[in-house]
């Protein structure tokens, strides 16, 4: 135990308050007296039957009241931010080298879009690793992923050192090499196949989509002659392929494991204490055997500075996740994840919960031997999407921590200054939207018994429902981002006023919108300028530029109408029985002209696309209305409530030109292969010219 009584009862983690609560809470509310000020005079000031745009501003009324509601929720989380910091010294003190036994999980799909060595960063070969295992603790090498560690470091003046990196990264050449080539030629080499029997059950008779379950020990951690080059034990390396037939779902059996890490297949680990770290919160004796599973930030390591695809989100890192824990939950993201195995496989928590894990790790290990030696196709294969599935949706659904966290257990949130795990992001705008459009697979879950309000009523707090809803919404935050994108323009076109006047001079015979004077014009635009203020502080204080915040603003109005839009048709039919759900799997690796291009900081169209379609079709849309509008004011046209109430949409207009800049440049610039394609041009030019024209038909 070491250090006495009064060390061995010390707490292995700590959990502090963010400082400077009060202020962002007295500022916040400032924006929600102006938001009540808006929805107040828009619904007192509602046009009457025999006036021009009455639906429309009644439909800009429950745009903006949603916007309300989903902007109380959001903020519910900013309110309760906390940091976790564990404490790993403690931890070794305590238990030494008797540590729990864990398992890590990585799954993948395909070897085209997720290529075998990309697998092989994550977890290592078995003859490789007898070398790179040494290599990384004489060195103290980190990363211990091979390409991200030979992509940072080259060889130094140190002889010993420069001598064995060059044999080390030989080594790694040559085992990608013969990885590359079996995957080109589609076959495993005989020798390969004869030294590991599972792997000549993939003959010509199977598909990747219907096969039986494969499994292969491919290092067997309890052979005595599984070392390394120094003569230290080997970890147990297991291949598995689940059992796939095109009329079956898969199944994935529950067997015994302590704790699971869960990282995908592009993600490798770049701390490697990062176990540890996640053991204090596990094996802390007053709250550990309460803790659920241990989430880490998601992180990748080609995304720029200016984050053009928006894929690593900073404020949702460090302040909308960490204020979910504040609260108790912790939102699962599918990957970067250490899991409880008792959690994940649906049990409820109990106060009796505090098993022995020293005596139950080596009883399940002795159980798993004999299993292995009397049926070895009965291997372990981890629960990882039972809980998920039990619900009839994605595990990486915000369901899953939710039931989780009901069922009594207490999940973690934890983001190190030094990132865990990297993966690899989306480099092409239609990748990065089919990410979003998959992770937003059974957010419908909301409008059923799984609703957080109602599932979690008396079994979690307040502030941890509203927190899971923030994600849950997203794919119906679409319909009043595309109302807001499309109503307004074609109102402008048509010269009726849906906002409150800027000018009161312009028009003194028009009854004003709610204070009738331009001060009061300054009070309902004044939340929206505390707002925008406020995103921008959060974004460079979490450690983004003002170009990276600009971009996630446009990202967020594509997603809006695209991955967003299309996440919440899927649900819809899916509850009504019309579809299945389908995974989507993007590539993982771009040919040069794209890499090239994606670290240029140029967005990448290329595709022809129904989301690229309806991207550029609102664009042009909203240009098309810009300049209808300029001009109409500036020849002084007559407009139905006067041209000071056209201010708000021509601004409006001119933001959302702004923000569509690259989609402009790629329709009529552009000449590289990331350019939108002349037919989806075409076709956008055509949609948004007939949209134009309905104001003049209706």
């Amino acid at each position: 135990m070491g250090g006495g009584e009064d060390e061995a009862v010390q707490p292995l983690f700590a959990t502090k308050q963010l400082k400077g609560r009060v202020a962002y809470r007295c500022f916040a509310s400032t924006i929600f007296v102006g938001i009540c000020l808006i929805l107040v005079s828009r619904l007192k000031h509602i046009p009457s039957a025999e006036e021009h745009g009455r639906w429309a501003w009644i439909g800009l009324f429950m745009a903006e009241l949603w916007f309300g509601f989903y902007w109380i929720i959001t903020q519910s989380v900013r309110w309760n931010v906390i940091h976790r910091v564990p404490f790993k010294d403690r931890l070794l003190q305590r238990y030494g080298e008797k540590l729990p036994g864990v398992d890590i999980f990585v799954c993948t799909a395909d070897p085209t879009l997720e290529p075998p060595t990309l697998v092989v960063n994550t977890r290592l070969a078995s003859r490789f690793s007898k070398h790179w295992i040494p290599f990384c603790k004489k060195f103290k090498v980190e990363p211990r992923s091979p390409q991200g560690y030979f992509v940072q470091h080259n060889d130094s003046q140190d002889i010993t050192y420069a001598h064995e990196w060059l044999a080390i990264k030989k080594l790694y050449e040559e085992m990608k090499n013969r990885i590359e080539s079996a995957v080109e030629v589609g076959s495993i080499p005989k020798e390969v196949r004869d030294q590991h029997k599972g792997f000549s059950e993939w003959d010509s008779k199977i598909t990747k989509k219907d096969h039986q379950s494969i499994v292969q020990i491919l290092i067997d951690g309890r052979d005595t002659n599984a070392i390394d080059s120094d003569g230290n034990r080997l970890p147990t390396l297991v291949y598995i392929a689940r059992e796939k037939r095109p009329a079956n779902k898969s199944v994935i059996r529950d067997e015994q494991w302590t704790y699971n890490p869960k990282p995908d297949c592009d993600m490798y680990s770049n701390d490697p204490d990062a176990i540890m770290d996640a053991l204090c919160f596990f094996l802390d004796e007053e709250k550990g055997h309460r803790v659920s599973y241990v989430q880490y930030p998601q992180h990748y390591n080609n995304v720029h500075k200016s984050n053009i695809y928006s894929c690593s989100n900073m404020v949702v890192n460090k302040i909308e996740l960490a204020g979910l824990d504040g609260y108790g939950g912790a939102l699962y993201c599918g990957t970067g994840c250490f899991h409880r195995r008792e959690s994940l496989c649906g049990r409820r928590y109990s106060e009796d919960f505090k098993a022995e894990w020293s005596t139950r790790t080596w009883k399940n290990a002795e159980e798993l031997s004999r299993s292995w030696k009397k049926h070895p196709k009965s291997l372990p294969i981890v629960a990882m999407r039972r809980m998920g599935l039990m619900y009839g949706c994605s595990v990486e659904d915000v369901i899953t921590g939710l039931v989780i966290q009901c069922k009594g257990w207490e999940p973690v949130y934890y983001s190190p200054c030094k990132r865990a795990f990297l993966g690899v992001a989306a480099t092409t705008l239609d990748d990065a939207l089919i990410n979003t459009r998959g992770g937003l697979k059974g957010c419908f879950r909301y409008f059923s018994k799984y609703c957080p309000f109602f599932y979690g009523h008396r079994k979690i707090k307040l502030g941890a429902q509203m927190g899971y809803c923030v994600y849950l919404l997203w794919a119906p935050n679409s319909l009043p981002m595309l109302y807001y994108t499309i109503v307004p323009p074609l109102f402008l076109l048509r010269g009726v006023a849906l906002f409150p006047e800027i000018i009161s001079t312009l028009n003194p015979n028009v009854n004003f919108y709610l204070f009738g004077t331009t001060r009061g014009a300054y009070l309902l635009a004044f939340p929206t300028i505390l707002q925008v203020r406020l995103q921008q502080l959060e974004a460079v204080w979490c450690g983004d530029s003002f170009k990276a915040w600009w971009n996630l603003e446009r990202t967020w109005l594509i997603r809006s109408a695209t991955s967003y839009l299309f996440a919440l048709i899927d649900n819809l039919t899916k509850q009504l029985g019309l579809s299945e759900t389908t995974f989507v799997i993007t590539a993982k690796v771009a040919d040069e002209g794209v890499l090239k291009r994606y670290q240029q900081e140029i967005i990448e169209f290329g595709n022809v696309s129904l989301m690229v379609t309806i991207i550029s079709t609102l664009a042009l849309l909203n240009l098309f209305s810009l300049v209808g509008g300029m001009t109409r004011v500036i020849f002084s046209m007559e407009f139905r409530g006067g041209v000071a109430g056209l201010i708000p949409h021509i601004i409006l207009c001119g933001l959302t030109v702004m923000l569509n800049l690259p989609v402009y440049h790629a329709l009529f610039i552009r000449s590289d292969k990331g350019r939108i394609p002349s037919s989806v041009m075409f076709k956008s030019i055509v949609l948004s010219s007939l949209a134009c024209l309905l104001p003049y038909l209706l």
